[in-house]
């Protein structure tokens, strides 16, 4: 699974209750196993979640809350189902859940072939780049801070997995990968640290040439 794990203390557990892995286990059959939703949905599922929300739940929380929307909105179950299956927990604390001998076998994700080759890499390494100021209104991986901003291309990763697509089930559409180098203080102004620079993985679509 790609989502990245959160940053941990030292000697801090990975799971902190017996519930977080769980919830693991379920992004990941859903993601890895089943094929019910993608990385970049699953992503765009904590995007959406409300800010206060989102700030008062715990890191499995989100995952969780990811879990529903995304499987509400894939036809697994609706709400309704969730709600009422809950209200039966909270009467029935001691309830197991055996697994079932006649379960479906795991539904691989569907692979459907690219209709066309990847673009080519409009870009190489050293060459200045300039991000897009679009404001899409789905999930997106450029980050607000960096847009309009000049950088440096200093890798270029081949074609991946167009996210802002793939969250929405447009399917891949694969294009070219870069890591472009940003300095400090074309992100943040003067109040940027000495020789502070940030590189961050943009897609191609949201770059064009900088000008000389």
């Amino acid at each position: 699974m790609c989502e990245p794990e959160r940053r941990r203390e030292e000697h801090e557990p990975l799971f902190h209750a017996a519930w977080e892995a769980r919830v693991r286990a379920m992004a990941v059959l859903g993601i890895n196993e089943r094929g019910l939703f993608t990385i970049d949905a699953f992503r765009y599922g904590i995007e959406r979640m409300p800010p206060a929300a989102y700030l008062r739940a715990p890191y499995f929380e989100r995952w969780l809350a990811s879990l529903e929307t995304n499987l509400i909105e894939g036809g697994f179950l609706t709400a309704a189902e969730l709600d009422e299956r809950m209200a039966w927990l909270r009467q029935h604390t001691d309830a197991t859940f055996p697994r079932r001998a006649d379960a479906d076998p795991a539904r691989q994700p569907d692979e459907q072939p690219d209709p066309s080759p990847p673009p080519e890499a409009r870009f190489a390494i050293g060459d200045a780049v300039l991000t897009r100021h679009d404001h899409p209104a789905g999930h997106t991986r450029l980050p607000r801070y960096a847009r309009r901003k000049r950088g440096v291309v200093e890798r270029l990763y081949g074609a991946q997995t167009f996210p802002d697509t793939n969250a929405h089930g447009l399917g891949k559409q694969p294009q070219p990968l870069y890591s472009v180098r940003f300095d400090g203080r074309e992100l943040w102004g003067d109040s940027a640290e000495p020789r502070q620079t940030v590189s961050l993985d943009l897609w191609q679509s949201y770059l064009e040439p900088a000008s000389p």
